[in-house]
């Protein structure tokens, strides 16, 4: 689910650029804001090799196949270390295994990582109320990492039919698009699963790395 190089013009690529700029500004702002920003480093780091290899575990759903993003799960455990840390990801991704493109940074950036913000404000939901306990985080660990999955193939779809370059064929990419997108519907459910099942392992074994998120 990453943008190329060469598909989108240069205005968009700029203002994705511009956006990831502004967003990671303000993830760093508020991760300084912490009493010891440089603790959930290790953290963070682990998971964004997490994210890098990610790309690499793909899930055959004819006619085509997608890999694992895991964009929700980074939202929910790191909270504002997930964009940085997701941005990191996508550029050594673009540079070793051009998945994606290095024009086209930002805009996967945007894609991937506003998710992964919202993942953190949907996880954190858990807190409220009396019940705080593992059913709440199984049930919004879900949440956050389908719904993180889901709003990128929106921004994804949405970025590429508004923006195909009018030499290609519009019916046919159109189609492809659709394709792409209906095929992630089963990885939405299973990264949803993973970071449910994950958050509660995390919980019930480490329940500090949970906490601030």
């Amino acid at each position: 689910m990453h943008v190329p190089d060469g598909i989108l013009p240069v205005p968009v690529t700029a203002a994705g650029y511009a956006v990831t700029a502004a967003v990671t500004w303000y993830s760093i702002h508020k991760i300084n804001q912490r009493e010891n920003p440089r603790q959930d480093v290790p953290k963070a780091s682990l998971l964004t090799a997490a994210f890098f290899v990610a790309s690499w575990i793909h899930i055959p759903v004819p006619p085509t196949s997608v890999h694992l993003v895991l964009n929700g799960l980074l939202g929910a455990v790191l909270g504002y270390f997930a964009f940085p840390a997701i941005l990191i990801g996508l550029f050594f991704q673009a540079v070793m295994f051009q998945h994606g493109g290095l024009t086209t940074l930002g805009v996967n950036a945007v894609i991937m990582g506003i998710p992964a913000i919202i993942a953190h404000y949907i996880f954190r939901l858990r807190k409220l109320g009396d019940n705080k306990g593992r059913r709440r985080t199984a049930v919004f660990g879900f949440l956050a990492g389908a719904i993180a999955l889901g709003l990128s193939v929106a921004l994804f779809v949405v970025i590429l039919l508004t923006n195909l370059p009018a030499e290609l064929d519009a019916v046919t990419e159109r189609a492809a698009i659709y394709t792409l997108a209906i095929a992630h519907l089963p990885l939405i459910a299973i990264e949803g699963a993973i970071t449910s099942i994950l958050a509660v392992f995390l919980q019930r074994v480490r329940p500090r790395i949970l906490e601030g998120v």
